[in-house]
């Protein structure tokens, strides 16, 4: 089997609701790059990327040249065992890991498909039946964050993470903690999300306002040197996200004793090959895990489930149905949150098809 064409659209993604973080991050309309690989089997294996603007450095229009270049490298490849083209990719066009996402997800749909398995039964094989949702909430007045609370709550959602520092100071913040803590009652999983927002200070007055309420942070500063002071002066669990991406982070992070939780995104490491390895490695240095990406549609939600899935239920934190906060959703079939819970897709591969008719005509073919 051979790689005979590469289709590429951009697809604006709208959120439901508008979605705020720290320091004037926005998620409202964001561009999603979708890949389609075509084989001269007929198969096709999709992929994509969702680079969240000013959040990590990626940007979705920088995908299309990226796989332009690696146009030699792949077409007429063979791409079953996704982790030796990947290999061939990496030396031909180093760095780049988010175009490369897309790519590696797509390369691991058509393993799949020529395997006649899903991808959990590559991954490791299925662990469990579905998996905990967190629900992202948006950060806005804490009245307002309390009540999306209670509604997600009413779904079955037993983890929240609550956005932080979009108003620019931390009593609006602790507040913001309290209510939803209060909103949820005991035993929920409630954790503050910065995105790297806050300086050490401001982090560690909000922690220690809210050190009785049960609460982890998440990801308060822009370093993991001050994200380590902050641990250090509240005491409470630290989830990490932004600032683990490769091997290297993950080791330092273990080195300084602030990695209780931490989110494994496809984006980030450039896809499911090296965030399998990632998981591998945090099954030893003991951290929870979040499986999921930065942003995006059923694609990159199916993959994340897929290793979420074949992911020891005691290490999995939580997962992310990333398609359901925005739309269009691009393959109708594609899994739903269920009772606060979601499962992975059973067909071979990714187990979705991504309705082509409806991405209409692609912005770049190769073949």
């Amino acid at each position: 089997m051979k790689i005979t064409r590469l289709s590429l659209w951009h697809v604006p993604l709208t959120s439901h609701a508008a979605y705020y973080m720290a320091e004037g991050k926005t998620c409202d309309t964001v561009e999603t790059v979708v890949l389609a690989l075509d084989t001269d089997s007929g198969l096709t294996g999709w992929g994509e990327v969702c680079p969240i603007p000013h959040y990590l450095p990626a940007y979705a229009r920088g995908v299309a040249p990226a796989l332009a270049d690696l146009a030699p490298v792949l077409l007429g490849a063979d791409p079953v065992g996704p982790e030796a083209l990947m290999a061939r990719a990496d030396a031909y066009l180093p760095g780049h890991v988010y175009a490369k996402s897309a790519l590696d997800i797509a390369l691991w749909d058509l393993c799949g498909q020529v395997a006649g398995l899903p991808l959990y039964a590559l991954l490791g094989g299925r662990r469990q039946a579905d998996m905990p949702l967190y629900h992202s909430i948006t950060c806005v007045a804490p009245e307002e964050m309390a009540r999306i609370a209670r509604e997600a709550q009413a779904e079955g959602i037993t983890q929240f993470q609550v956005k932080l520092g979009a108003s620019g100071d931390w009593q609006t913040d602790v507040e913001r903690l309290t209510r939803v803590r209060e909103t949820v009652g005991p035993g929920p999983l409630v954790y503050g999300d910065w995105n790297c927002g806050a300086t050490s200070l401001a982090a560690t007055r909000v922690g220690r306002a809210v050190a009785h309420l049960d609460i982890m942070l998440e990801q308060p500063c822009a370093t993991l040197a001050d994200c380590a002071r902050v641990r250090a002066a509240t005491g409470l669990p630290m989830k990490l996200d932004e600032l683990v991406h490769d091997t290297a982070s993950l080791l330092e992070a273990h080195r300084l004793g602030i990695m209780d939780a931490l989110a494994l995104k496809l984006s980030k490491f450039g896809g499911l090959s090296p965030l399998r390895r990632a998981r591998d490695l945090c099954l030893h240095l003991g951290p929870q895990m979040c499986i999921e990406c930065t942003w995006g549609s059923d694609i990159v939600t199916a993959a994340a489930l897929h290793l979420g899935a074949a992911t020891d239920p005691a290490r999995l934190l939580n997962v992310c149905d990333l398609s359901g906060y925005v739309a269009p959703r691009l393959a109708p079939e594609a899994p739903t949150r269920r009772n606060g819970r979601i499962a992975p897709p059973e067909g071979p591969g990714l187990g979705i098809i991504p309705d082509r008719a409806a991405l209409g005509a692609p912005d770049l073919t190769l073949e």
